[in-house]
């Protein structure tokens, strides 16, 4: 086995395959913490989706999700890519991973970053500056209902989810 890309993740300490979008990742971790004044705490790492296709479950996993007074507000998708590609995809795990619609989904390569309202699918900001601080969350967190999925919407989303995020499927 070669080591040479097993690096020590920044908020869970636990080893990982630096391949991928983990570079960027690792750095968005730092930036939520150092820059934006999250605690480790507050961040959940490689949360667990399945999601079911034509009977079986798929399991896949949301790269990271930003808490605010323990309800999650941002669900986030690092990619080594264009941001474009991936806001389907994190908008349909934003709408599935809980039973509440996480308010707000979050493409990101690090550099940039595209956010979306997650019960409109609007976009409701860009750029690295237009990621809440957590001072802002605890305020933007009071004001915010948190809504389930249309249940007659659900299995669109799984579709849609599963599709995009094929080579993430049973991680």
């Amino acid at each position: 086995m070669n080591f040479d890309y097993i690096i020590t993740d920044y908020i869970t300490g636990k080893a990982v395959r630096n391949v991928g979008p983990e570079a960027s990742r690792q750095i968005f971790e730092k930036f939520l913490v150092d820059e934006k004044g999250y605690a480790k705490e507050d961040i959940k790492v490689d949360e667990e989706l399945i999601v079911q296709f034509k009977g079986e479950d798929y399991v896949s996993a949301i790269d990271l999700i930003v808490y605010s007074k323990e309800k999650a507000l941002m669900a986030i998708t690092c990619v080594a890519g264009s941001i474009g590609s991936y806001e389907r995809e994190i908008l349909a795990g934003a709408r599935l991973i809980y039973d509440y619609q996480i308010p707000f989904a979050v493409s990101t390569d690090a550099r940039d970053a595209m956010i979306l309202d997650t019960l409109s699918g609007k976009k409701a900001g860009q750029g690295l500056d237009a990621i809440p601080s957590k001072e802002e969350a605890l305020k933007l967190i009071g004001t915010i209902e948190f809504k389930p999925l249309d249940e007659n919407r659900k299995e669109r989303e799984m579709i849609i989810y599963r599709s995009f995020n094929l080579e993430k499927v049973n991680i």
